[in-house]
């Protein structure tokens, strides 16, 4: 049973066996492709051109140039459009997965110091050595100041944020199988949705896509994401200047001590017409 990729780069389809009531039906059934991406950086010390390999992340194709921007966002690196250069796919030898590498040159004079990274990496990514850790590294990298008591929201705005969202996925309409990041306006427009395999990649998709219009930080949106919210999600969400982070499921402890600690409001279980409020009631109506 081998897969077969549509027009849509982000879809294929797979032979499946559907068993239903005791009987087997041979059928097609379309699903979420996952393929590797590598991001590479290009960048100069000391005159000479330097490259570093930055991360490999299983995500669903599209977007790719966001998906890197989103990413060196999130960790430090760059803070406007304006910082890179350019970004391509790499020419190598099997055509079939030249797609699969991304570089990304930063501008002449944009400073890169991979110590710091590797630093910062150690914390994020592995939530360092505990809580307290990835919180102060998070106080070293520079996040951008949150603004007090806005956006002010109203329940009625959080509640409709779910169907919204499940309205305007559209690959997960035909697979069943993405998860999806999306900006709201405070009062409840749906701004723009990135869907991928990956949260954190429909997440740095989101961020980078409004990275290179830029127009960061992101001070009156509403983030909201499938699934749970991880200490990572919501330091995206901080990077990003993103004062109200909501999601259809359940916070980590480490990503309510952040939202605490920086005056971000952090929502979960939003959905069915309810939701928790674990930090920044401040923001919502009638909640405090």
């Amino acid at each position: 049973m081998t897969e077969r990729i549509t027009a849509d780069p982000q879809v294929a389809t797979v032979p499946v066996r559907r068993v239903r009531d005791g009987a087997v039906q041979i059928d097609e059934d379309w699903l979420a492709v996952e393929e590797p991406l590598e991001i590479r950086l290009q960048y100069e010390e000391g005159g000479a051109p330097r490259f570093r390999q930055l991360a490999i992340t299983m995500r669903t194709p599209g977007h790719d140039a966001e998906l890197a921007a989103g990413f060196l966002v999130s960790e430090g690196i760059v803070r406007c459009a304006t910082e890179i250069e350019y970004t391509q796919h790499c020419p190598i030898t099997d055509a079939q997965t030249s797609h699969n590498v991304l570089t990304v040159r930063l501008a002449p004079g944009v400073a890169f110091d991979a110590k710091r990274l590797e630093r910062n990496f150690y914390t994020t990514s592995s939530c360092g050595v505990c809580g307290k850790t990835s919180l102060e590294a998070l106080d070293l990298v520079g996040c951008p100041t949150l603004p007090t008591g806005s956006p002010r929201l109203a329940p009625d705005t959080i509640h409709r944020l779910p169907e919204t969202l499940r309205a305007a996925q559209d690959v997960f309409e035909q697979t069943g199988g993405l998860h999806a990041a999306a900006l709201f306006s405070p009062s409840g427009d749906l701004l723009r949705v990135r869907e991928d395999v990956g949260r954190h990649n429909a997440v740095d998709k989101l961020i980078g896509s409004f990275f290179f219009e830029d127009r960061l930080p992101l001070a009156e949106g509403i983030l909201f994401v499938s699934g749970r919210t991880s200490f990572e999600l919501a330091q995206k969400a901080l990077m990003a200047g993103v004062p109200v982070l909501a999601a259809v499921s359940a916070p980590s402890s480490l990503a309510v001590s952040l939202a605490n600690e920086f005056g971000m409001t952090l929502l979960g279980f939003v959905r069915d017409g309810r939701f928790n409020i674990y930090a920044g009631a401040n923001r919502i109506a009638d909640a405090e």
